[in-house]
């Protein structure tokens, strides 16, 4: 079958959606043939995790696994020199992350992988979903990566107080539920949780103009705050 290609990630919009929203727009036409030909995205990564190559010794590799949010960070920019590796996808749901998990984390080998995941699944892109249905492919995920010997620093969702890509579902509380109990399984798992959300979020417990321009992407400023934050948290898990 054909590697069908979805449009580049915007930082004004995501590549995000309930296929039914706009069933007349050719950008909700790829995104639709891209999940019907390869749910996960497999071929997104494929070439060039097979020309990565292995760690080198002692190299403290780490992987970014996560949608449009990590996606669009340059992590070369804010982790000059750093082992990092991005393997965000603009629109994805935990769903997808997992069954891509393998290959475009484990068989990576690093150190340590960032999981940053869930605010799509909240919009319903890949249909509906409950809060345990979320919290449940995220601990999957890490229980890959902790029987393949992979530190796991767990990210809380970002605020969102609303998504405009699908406007009126109220997130905030529900990416308050999720993070609530992310901070707690981690802490009982062991895992570093990485707490964005507080540092981030306005008065209406969303993500303000400040660090973003439509309320879900941050902007320079909104990674900026978020580098220091996972910076510490993958110092920890590296030391665990």
């Amino acid at each position: 079958m054909p590697e069908t290609k979805a449009p580049p990630p915007s930082t004004t919009g995501p590549a995000t959606t309930a296929p039914a929203a706009h069933p007349n727009d050719q950008y909700w036409r790829t995104h639709d043939e891209q999940l019907l030909n390869d749910f996960p995205w497999l071929s997104r990564f494929h070439e060039a995790d097979e020309k990565l190559g292995p760690p080198a010794p002692g190299e403290n590799r780490v992987v970014f696994m996560g949608d449009s949010i990590t996606e669009g960070w340059h992590l070369d920019q804010s982790f000059p020199g750093k082992p990092y590796i991005n393997r965000g996808i603009s629109g994805q749901t935990t769903p997808q992350m997992l069954v891509r998990f393998r290959q475009d984390v484990i068989d990576l080998d690093p150190k340590v992988v960032v999981i940053l995941a869930g605010t799509n699944d909240i919009a319903g892109n890949t249909g509906p979903e409950t809060l345990e249905q979320i919290e449940d492919n995220l601990a999957s995920m890490t229980d890959l990566a902790t029987a393949n010997h992979i530190k796991v620093v767990m990210c809380s969702i970002t605020p969102a107080f609303d998504y405009p890509w699908h406007r009126g579902l109220d997130p905030a509380p529900k990416i308050d539920k999720i993070n609530a109990w992310m901070k707690g399984f981690a802490a009982r798992k062991g895992y570093v949780y990485v707490d964005y959300h507080s540092a981030m979020k306005d008065a209406q417990d969303g993500l303000p103009p400040s660090l973003s321009k439509d309320g879900v992407h941050p902007l320079p400023a909104g990674y900026a705050m978020m580098a220091p934050l996972v910076e510490t948290g993958i110092e920890i898990a590296l030391a665990q």
